[in-house]
């Protein structure tokens, strides 16, 4: 890469950018993309203290619910929009994208009071797809690591890329397809299987989503082992990819969904707002948000990103002025509705409105291959 201007409230010694095939360093990729694993569980065990301590399940689900949301949940799909609608280069970009966004709300609310069941159903196949879509993202992103500095020809050809990608985005689905096959699959208090076609309630869904994960799987060994004995194996991705998987096929086995995506939520969450704060780092780093976005600029050129990561968590205030006024108005048009309904009609509306607008900008920012190595410095 030629040379760039770096912003000057970076000193030499600030200046951040990829190593080797790391997204950044080895040791930020293995806290952020990687081990972060470990936050996986910690919201179903808190969830089971809740309910050993006494509290109701509906109680400490949609407590464990509040508590993503405000750490993490809520700050990174608030994040989204420091790179989309309050950025004017990409507002400039995409005009009719940012405009469009306004439908979603409309949709949400009216489901939200309609039927809320239809609402979580395409609320939840849509946010697997987005996660699986950021997972893709990063191997991809990794992928451009290998091209840039390893000359990894071998393990970047399409039909490795093939099998990559068909491990990620079947990964999540066969357990999910049992259950939906055994007609045991629900949201909370929502049982999805209502608005899901009988078509898919058999037991091939199951079968043919196992064959195709086995098939990839299988594939993906044998592609990493010729990798691996030709010595283009691309480590890092290799490592993300056999960690990410086995976690995304076991979520779905646990008894309580609504908590056990939650946990995959956070993990998703925590390796988002990472990524999001990396990218806008260097972006700053460059000199590329002053005319762009000169608000998130000055946040990003702390020496970390928490002033961003507070920027977007404040933001989270906008949902819960949404959330208390839906609750309200349930309680008004519908007193009937027992609280728990009540509540996740209130709390689904108001994080729905701007997580769908979040998945909508994403899947413009996910074909943005070369964020990392267009504003990285040479």
């Amino acid at each position: 890469m030629g040379v760039t201007s770096i912003n000057p409230s970076f000193a030499p010694s600030e200046v951040i950018k990829p190593e080797g095939l790391w997204l950044r360093n080895r040791n930020w990729d293995t806290l952020f993309m990687t081990m972060s694993v470990f936050l996986v569980p910690l919201p179903y065990i808190l969830y089971l203290i809740g309910t050993e301590s006494g509290l109701h399940p509906d109680v400490s689900r949609n407590a464990v619910n509040l508590l993503v949301a405000v750490l993490v949940g809520g700050p990174h799909m608030y994040a989204t929009f420091m790179r989309t609608a309050l950025d004017k280069q990409f507002v400039k970009r995409y005009p009719m994208l940012i405009r469009s966004s306004i439908i979603i709300p409309i949709v949400v609310v009216s489901l939200a009071f309609l039927n809320l069941t239809l609402l979580l159903t395409i609320f939840f196949f849509w946010a697997a797809i987005h996660v699986l879509h950021q997972v893709t993202y990063i191997v991809e992103l990794y992928n451009k690591r290998g091209e840039r500095v390893a000359q990894h020809k071998t393990s970047l050809q399409w039909w490795a890329r093939l099998i990559d990608y068909a491990l990620v985005l079947t990964c999540l689905f066969p357990i999910a397809a049992l259950k939906i096959s055994q007609g045991n699959f629900a949201i909370g208090t929502n049982d999805l299987t209502r608005a899901i076609p009988d078509f898919f309630q058999q037991t091939w869904f199951f079968v043919a989503a196992s064959a195709v994960f086995g098939v990839a799987f299988i594939a993906f060994l044998i592609k990493s082992y010729y990798e691996w004995r030709n010595g283009v194996l691309h480590l890092p991705k290799f490592v993300f990819i056999m960690i990410t998987v086995p976690v995304a096929c076991t979520m779905p086995a646990l008894e309580n969904l609504d908590t056990a995506f939650q946990g995959l939520n956070t993990w998703h969450s925590f390796q988002y707002l990472a990524l999001t704060f990396y990218i806008i780092q260097l972006r700053h780093q460059k000199g590329d948000l002053v005319a762009s976005n000169p608000q998130i600029d000055k946040l990003a050129s702390a020496r970390t990103p928490w002033r961003l990561y507070l920027f977007s968590a404040m933001m989270l205030g906008g949902s819960i002025l949404l959330g208390v006024v839906v609750y309200i108005t349930v309680g008004l048009v519908d007193p009937l509705r027992d609280l728990n309904a009540r509540f996740d009609t209130a709390y689904y509306t108001a994080i729905l409105c701007f997580l769908w607008i979040h998945y909508y900008h994403d899947h413009f920012l996910f074909t943005d291959f070369e964020a990392i190595e267009r504003a990285a410095v040479a």
